[in-house]
């Protein structure tokens, strides 16, 4: 018999009947090359195919080609898994060296604070015990002057900017590496080869700070050139002008600089900064980017105060790059400011004193948009509709400025107010200037012109208790019907789309009438972009046909419940039938922020897995124990916006619309919230569930019992500590659930099960059992399925299911048995698909 080598190195070998080996010649190994690039797995009716068609491979036997596509498919999986493991070697040994610095650093500051703990108590042993009212007035007038320090004016002239400058890089330093601040980690940030990096917030400092350490797959030089255009990562900012660029000896460059944020809700003003930028290069290679505001100068430019902004600090901030070795950059990032909260009602001032918001919205935003980009230069994918990953972050983007533009109604877009009808609780604004409607006036290929020729927004802010932002969030995406009115949809969707949609659309998940598309998420999942379909909508008006189904573009993000000090925003905008990237973009939706003043000195939190939030049993014990300072208390600040474009002569009529539009949805709002806070549940604070629907720790208990006793074997091995559910959520085969029902739906699946399906777990129980087989699968699953009800499970032969996609997915065979309840009684039937993958 001819025996053939079956080892890696040995690939490109035959053994032959007299022990010698020959070599593939240099051809046979081209086209046996590209033949592998087309199809890395052939079936041997494919093997003997090739051998047919390609003259050259026809002295080599069908089993000597098989051993060869064994061996490449080996080096090749060899060669990935070395690449992943250099990465990942990389990366630790990055993190090792950020993680000595950060030991280095709190060992000099615990040397500090021993010291000043030692002069603190020597100075309090020799000091009198008297205290008088005037010793407490005293220390309010210290506390007013170092809030408002009465320097000297500085000298702004060139060589002055230049001391400014260099002092503001020592200062900077001393932050980012040093012990200027006291640091202390983020709470639910732990360091790690996958994490974004060592996050900390300060501690007893003037204003607000934040600093991040991480490893980005970028250049020092990129990395900067990203960092200085913040418009386009802080959502936050509304524009960057550089007012002057004046080079330096050193090869350094110094920019004035005027930037204006955004108001976070339409209770406060929007803030604004007068700032110095220096770039420079250290003695050791390091790129340097620093900040700071220029508030007291003499002999130089101004900037004048703007209306409608309060002028708020930027004390030394900025980026240390240092370059990795190997490639990439690490990266040390400090923002410290201070927001004037005295300027905002007193209700307000934790959005503009908690150093755990700034991380969250600026410190972290910019360490997750440098890990975004490297990873789209790294794998430049197509994504979303044949859509790539700029063009998608341009579309985000896009929502986000235009949602924020519309809660700030700034006067120089061309906003102004409307009179209130006497209640203060909405408020109205109109836009028709040109530049707004640039992108609104248009006409469709079709012939159809769009409607309106001015844009109103009706916004409005409300407090919230006891109800955390994410869970709210989820309700208001995955229960539209509940708070949105499909009449004023399709007002809405008619400004932008008259002719029948033609999107290249995929069922995925339905809420009550709408269902939900994916189309781009980032790194971490924390953000996420989806189309919503709202189906069957039938006509609106009496002369303009309507399509039955209307689209919204939607970007969520924040629904992470254990992510502390995170923003919850649900923005959208309908999109008409072309869904081009130039598209009018007219954005609504909510924005809801904490306001939980104590956030900065809670204790850390562990950054938790999905499966672990799964179990129901300790999310309760996270409600009412680790999230009771931030559930039991919990406070939050939510803005609205609506707007509406219309024709100027309704604008009566829109505004009255809108303005009882907006307060229906308050009011929807406000009954959700109250359904939704702790109070309402009792010990399952923040938890909701489908009524009839089992704990998730529970079922899986099920699922793992009924299997023992119809099949005799275990599902699971269970070892240590850990549950059952964690398990069976990252089984390596697919495990779902699905409904006794006439028409049976699917109600659990495990992670691998989600991903064949190409689902959400929210999205699941829209999916029915019937979808995902083909006709020939839907036969022989009926023909066998009063099998299960008998004897409690049967055994299904190898074949092909569809995911939601509608993508085939090969199995090699699947199990399905009776899920029975502690009664005995049946519950569900439980399918498990082994082996499966996409063809």
């Amino acid at each position: 018999m001819m025996a053939v080598t079956s080892s890696c190195k040995e690939g490109n070998k035959i053994q032959m009947d007299n022990g010698k080996y020959v070599r593939y010649t240099p051809e046979q190994v081209e086209a046996l090359e590209r033949l592998y690039h087309e199809c890395p797995k052939p079936s041997s009716v494919r093997r003997q195919q090739l051998i047919r068609e390609c003259p050259i491979l026809s002295n080599i036997e069908p089993k000597q080609i098989k051993v060869w596509f064994q061996n490449r498919r080996c080096r090749e999986k060899q060669r990935k898994e070395a690449s992943r493991l250099q990465a990942v070697n990389r990366k630790l040994t990055a993190m090792n060296k950020l993680l000595m610095e950060e030991n280095d650093r709190l060992q000099k500051q615990v040397s500090q604070l021993v010291y000043e703990n030692s002069y603190f108590r020597q100075h309090t042993q020799n000091a009198t015990l008297a205290t008088t009212d005037t010793s407490c007035e005293s220390v309010v007038t210290s506390g007013q002057h170092h809030l408002t320090p009465q320097h000297p004016p500085r000298d702004a002239s060139p060589a002055g900017l230049l001391s400014i400058a260099e002092e503001t890089l020592t200062e900077f330093l001393s932050k980012a590496t040093g012990t200027a601040v006291e640091w202390v980690q983020m709470p639910g940030m732990k360091p790690g080869p996958d994490s974004i990096g060592i996050v900390a917030i300060s501690h007893g400092c003037p204003g607000v700070a934040a600093r991040a350490c991480g490893l980005v797959g970028l250049d020092p030089t990129r990395v900067a050139e990203i960092l200085k255009d913040r418009p386009s990562w802080f959502r936050d900012c509304r524009a960057v002008d550089v007012i002057n660029v004046l080079s330096t000896g050193n090869g350094g460059t110094i920019e004035l600089l005027y930037m204006q944020l955004y108001a976070p809700t339409t209770l406060a003003p929007a803030r604004d900064f007068w700032l110095l930028r220096y770039t420079s290069i250290l003695e050791d290679g390091s790129l340097v980017v620093c900040e700071r505001s220029l508030n007291n100068t003499q002999n130089g430019p101004t900037m004048p105060p703007a209306a409608n902004f309060v002028r708020a600090e930027m004390l030394p901030s900025g980026y240390l790059i240092r370059p990795c070795e190997g490639s990439g950059s690490i990266i040390h990032i400090v923002d410290h400011m201070d927001l004037e909260p005295w300027s905002v009602p007193e209700v307000l001032r934790p959005l503009y004193e908690s150093s755990t918001l700034l991380a969250q919205k600026t410190t972290m935003a910019a360490l997750r948009h440098l890990r975004q980009i490297s990873q789209e230069i790294s794998q430049p994918n197509v994504t979303g509709w044949g859509r790539r990953p700029a063009a998608l972050r341009a579309l985000s983007l896009k929502l986000s400025k235009g949602f924020n533009e519309a809660v700030n109604g700034f006067t120089d877009e061309g906003w102004s107010m409307l009179e209130s009808d006497g209640a203060d609780d909405v408020t109205l604004l109109v836009n028709s200037s040109p530049n707004k409607m640039m992108g609104i006036n248009i006409s469709y290929s079709n012939g159809f012109p769009s409607m309106g020729n001015a844009v109103l927004c009706a916004k409005a802010s409300m407090l919230l208790q006891n109800v955390p932002p994410a869970i709210l969030l989820r309700f208001l995406r995955e229960h539209r019907s509940e708070w949105a009115d499909s009449g004023i949809d399709a007002y809405s969707a008619a400004a932008v789309k008259a002719g029948p949609c033609s999107l290249p659309v995929s069922r995925v998940g339905s809420f009550g009438g709408q269902v939900i598309l994916p189309l781009a998420h980032t790194i971490e999942h924390e953000e996420f972009m989806e189309v919503i379909k709202l189906e069957n909508m039938g006509h609106y008006g009496e002369d303009m046909i309507m399509p039955s189904d209307i689209f919204f573009l939607q970007l969520c993000s924040g629904v992470d419940e254990n992510a502390v000090g995170s923003c919850a925003e649900l923005i959208f905008a309908p999109i008409d039938a072309s869904f081009s990237d130039d598209a009018p973009i007219i954005p609504s939706g909510f924005c809801i922020i904490p306001l939980d003043s104590g956030m900065d000195a809670s204790s850390p939190n562990p950054t938790l897995d999905l499966a672990s939030t799964l179990e129901v049993g300790a999310a309760r014990n996270r409600a009412t124990g680790d999230h009771s300072g931030r559930c039991g208390s919990t406070k939050s600040v939510m803005t609205i916006a609506f707007q509406f474009v219309y024709e100027i002569h309704l604008q009566e009529n829109v505004a009255n619309m809108a303005r009882q539009y907006v307060r229906s949805i308050i009011a929807s709002v406000q009954r959700v919230a109250l359904a939704l806070s702790p109070s309402s549940f009792g010990s399952q604070a923040g938890f909701w569930t489908p009524p009839g629907t089992p704990e998730a720790q529970t079922l899986a208990r099920w699922i793992c019992q009924s299997y023992r006793c119809y099949l005799g074997v275990e599902l699971l091995k269970h070892e240590g500590s850990e549950s059952i559910l964690k398990m069976l959520w990252h089984h390596t085969d697919a495990v779902l659930c699905c409904s006794l029902k006439a028409l049976p739906v699917f109600t659990f699946a495990n992670q691998a099960g989600l991903d064949m399906l190409e689902t959400t777990l929210v999205a699941l129980q829209d999916i029915s059992l019937e979808k995902i087989f083909d006709e020939n699968g839907r036969k022989a699953l009926f023909a066998e399925f009063p099998q299960v009800m008998q004897q409690g499970f049967m055994c299904l032969q190898g074949g092909i299911c569809l995911s939601s996609m509608g993508r085939p997915v090969s199995y090699e065979r699947a199990v399905a048995w009776k899920v029975v309840n502690d009664e005995e009684n049946a519950h569900c039937i439980c399918f498990m698909f082994i082996n499966w993958s996409f063809v």
